[in-house]
């Protein structure tokens, strides 16, 4: 009798323990850091935004889940994104050289400052689709690069 119950206490115990786990897993924060290369000076900052979907993806920065202005302090430049759960998202950067906020570009709408977004895409006409950019966080940890580009 006391043996039977041993086993279905270990048993439990086990259980217990494996249920606990795939849940903590299931539930961590990850944090990201996105390296920045290819700045041409060290005037102004780096403004990032990161998406979680499609919606406003690249240019609406208010529709992003997180977004952050960083001052420039070398040509490669950390930028980090904390508490992220794991999921899809895509990074969209741009080289704010005048300090406004915004990309500021010519009359055709191509950008006189430089950009980026994760996955380093291949730019021919137009931004890319979120997909085109889209990478995953799947660890408490994920480093990407993303090289900028001037025109």
């Amino acid at each position: 009798m006391f043996k039977g119950l041993r086993v279905s206490m270990l048993l439990l115990a086990v259980i217990g323990n494996l249920a606990w786990s795939f849940s903590a897993k299931a539930n961590f924060n990850s944090k990201l850091t996105v390296e920045i290369d290819g700045l041409k000076n060290k005037q102004g900052q780096v403004c990032a935004s990161i998406f979680a979907s499609s919606e406003g993806f690249p240019s609406d920065r208010d529709r992003g889940l997180q977004k952050q202005c960083i001052k420039i302090t070398n040509t490669r430049l950390p930028i980090t994104f904390d508490n992220l759960k794991a999921g899809s998202y895509a990074v969209a950067v741009f080289h704010d050289q005048n300090n406004d906020g915004i990309i500021n570009s010519n009359g055709l709408g191509i950008p006189r400052e430089g950009f980026g977004f994760s996955s380093n895409p291949e730019i021919r006409t137009g931004a890319p689709k979120f997909s085109e950019a889209a990478f995953l966080v799947a660890g408490p940890d994920t480093n990407i690069k993303i090289q900028l580009k001037y025109f």
